[in-house]
């Protein structure tokens, strides 16, 4: 597996820290944060991602995507990483598009992966029912009465969900919460009958919301897949999305990395630059070291991927250890950012806080540092 960027990635790369650099700087996000966006992102720099064509990066041209791979879309994930550039990249491309692309039919695929590719069309996807992360404890059901499903039950932190146009659920069909077989996907139209959907504000400024199904009446053309057999097409979309919320993590602990070096060259305490202090430099290696290994796992986790050969298993392995590696270092880099700067640090005037509270949202999203330690380690049969 090649471990560098071609001429193209690297092109790719650079246009798109360019653009996130001029047209999506952090005072993007602050702005969007203080008028309170019911959005959660700028439409306007949104509209320009699409004409860059960064929502058709990795869905096969037959749908209206330019097929450049889930390498190409990490790294452009990764820069906007750097500026906290918000979009929905995550909640429509990531997770929607990818669990379209694992689970519906080609009627379904052709209908709507194109109108993800222009914009015309925001999905959301509604998985876990409590405060932390577990695909398979699903207890949203779905009871088939003639033609229809009747979907009953509630869903939590639903990225983008009071905007979504159309909302992948995955409720129970059959067996019990914890079990793997019986879970099937839903499609639902945002303003049918009997779903509340409530928006709820995140201590990054980004959007989620809280669902709840009163018997929520769709047609069973809605079903995605196979009755009761969604969660392989489910786990499979949401290893994408870990991989790419990873690639928005490794560009963030970067950038913090970066401000952390700058301003230990600046700052000084008794007439010498506190970067001469050989504690802070330790501190600054061991950060370099992690970050390193980051890049490592997080380029593995998108080449494999993008490697036609290889399995459910491998890419469900590179997966949990790209997002367990970046959660961990996520937290200790947002940390030592605001350490290291010290009581500036905590002020609203520095943008230093605004990667630590990302930061802690990314890492409980699709599972946590111990959720995937734990995953990884049954993967192997530990």
């Amino acid at each position: 597996m090649a471990m560098v960027l071609s001429e193209d990635q690297q092109l790719l790369r650079d246009s798109a820290r360019s653009f996130c650099q001029d047209n999506a700087p952090i005072s993007v996000m602050r702005h969007l944060r203080d008028e309170k966006s019911e959005l959660g992102y700028d439409e306007a720099i949104w509209q320009q991602m699409i004409e860059l064509g960064w929502p058709g990066m990795a869905i096969a041209e037959k749908y209206g995507g330019f097929e450049f791979g889930y390498t190409g879309l990490g790294l452009v994930l990764e820069e906007t990483g750097r500026t906290l550039a918000s979009s929905p990249l995550i909640a429509s491309v990531l997770l929607g598009a990818s669990l379209l692309t694992e689970a519906g039919n080609e009627e379904q695929k052709s209908q709507l992966l194109p109108q993800i590719v222009n914009g015309e069309l925001r999905l959301a996807v509604g998985v876990d029912e409590g405060p932390h992360h577990n695909p398979s404890r699903v207890a949203c059901t779905a009871i088939k009465q003639g033609a229809e499903y009747v979907l009953t039950g509630e869903k939590s932190f639903v990225l983008d969900g009071h905007i979504a146009d159309k909302l992948v659920v995955a409720a129970r069909t059959s067996g019990e919460p914890g079990s793997e077989n019986g879970i099937s996907l839903f499609l639902l139209e945002a303003g049918c009958q009997g779903l509340q959907i409530q928006r709820t504000q995140m201590v990054d400024s980004r959007n989620a919301a809280n669902l709840v199904l009163d018997q929520v009446r769709i047609s069973e053309d809605s079903l995605l897949g196979s009755e009761g057999a969604g969660f392989t097409a489910l786990d499979a979309a949401l290893d994408i999305a870990r991989i790419g919320v990873a690639s928005e993590m490794l560009g963030s602990v970067q950038e913090v990395f970066q401000r952390i070096v700058e301003y230990l060259k600046q700052r000084e305490q008794f007439g010498v630059q506190i970067g001469a202090f050989q504690a802070l430099q330790h501190r600054a290696a061991e950060m370099y070291s992690e970050i390193e290994l980051c890049k490592s796992a997080v380029l593995g986790a998108l080449r494999c991927l993008d490697d036609p050969s290889a399995t459910a298993k491998d890419r469900a392995r590179m997966a949990s250890v790209a997002k367990a590696k970046l959660s961990e270092v996520s937290e200790r880099v947002s940390n030592e950012g605001i350490q290291m700067h010290g009581g500036i640090g905590m002020t609203d005037e520095f943008d230093i806080g605004f990667f630590l509270k990302r930061a802690r949202v990314a890492q409980q999203f699709l599972g946590d540092a111990s959720f995937h330690r734990d995953r990884y380690a049954t993967l192997h049969n530990f």
